[in-house]
């Protein structure tokens, strides 16, 4: 699949992955059911869900490491900033040093390109904040990302799932 059709792929998922309400309740559940996966399959993952305001989740699963909450922190700033998934920004900026354009003025110590950062969208209220993901490729970040909110709101994750990435 074509870079221009990943991002298709991702806009699609943004455009559709909306919440009709978001609190923390959806916050708990989303974010447990990611543990539980992350548990089941072995995955070394942080999980950090949060408002633009506070947090509302975290969990750090076996095998994380030091590095993962930085990562996810530095991909909720991306997604605040621009309003759209993280994986996407990796795509459209072809970076490969994960930083930004100079003139974008944005410090590799607060903004990393680097998929796994998912906007938390409320239908009539717009973005209203993150889901991360880190500790995986991120490609495979942003799918667990994706899987849960298909689940959780009832959309065919297959529809709207990544194919694997060509080797």
């Amino acid at each position: 699949m074509a870079v221009a059709d990943d991002i298709a792929l991702i806009q699609k998922q943004e455009a559709e992955l909306v919440f009709p309400a978001f609190d923390e309740a959806v916050a708990f559940k989303i974010g447990s059911a990611i543990r539980d996966r992350a548990l089941a399959e072995n995955l070394p993952i942080i999980v950090d869900i949060r408002t633009f305001d506070r947090p509302l989740f975290y969990a750090a699963m076996p095998g994380s490491n030091a590095s993962n909450p930085d990562w996810a922190r530095r991909k909720i700033n991306v997604v605040r900033r621009f309003l759209k998934s993280t994986y996407r920004m990796v795509l459209e900026q072809q970076r490969p040093d994960r930083s930004f354009k100079p003139g974008e003025g944005l410090d590799i110590s607060d903004y990393v390109l680097a998929g796994g950062g998912f906007p938390v969208t409320v239908k009539g209220a717009g973005v209203i904040g993150v889901i991360a993901v880190s500790g995986l490729p991120e490609r495979e970040d942003h799918g667990v990302v994706v899987d849960a909110l298909c689940s959780h709101l009832g959309v065919d994750g297959c529809e709207l799932a990544l194919p694997p990435e060509a080797k």
